[in-house]
């Protein structure tokens, strides 16, 4: 079974091409779920009408499939709403906001 740990590390290596900050940091991962063999992923976007949503999504599952038995459900919600709240320390350092 894959760890939620090995999940993270993959999803920490899509960045969003404008900000050059990967999602986790972005704060856009909301929930991750692993139940015997099947995953629940519930992310979202800092806005609806994101631009680069298709292609970031695409990049989730590339990165994804490389986890090996792993049946992998990806849920794209906006309720709640993304704010900058759910940005990590790190990524608000890279973005002047601390």
């Amino acid at each position: 079974m894959v760890s939620k740990k090995e999940i993270k590390e993959k999803l920490g290596q899509v960045q969003d091409p404008e900000l050059g900050i990967n999602i986790v940091d972005l704060g856009l991962i909301y929930d991750i779920k692993t139940e015997k063999e099947k995953v629940y992923i519930k992310m979202t976007f800092t806005t609806p009408a994101c631009p680069m949503m298709n292609y970031m999504l695409e990049q989730v599952k590339q990165k994804l499939e490389e986890l090996e038995n792993a049946d992998i459900e990806i849920s794209v919600v906006f309720d709640p709403p993304w704010t900058p709240d759910r940005l990590s320390d790190k990524a608000k350092a890279k973005l002047g906001m601390i």
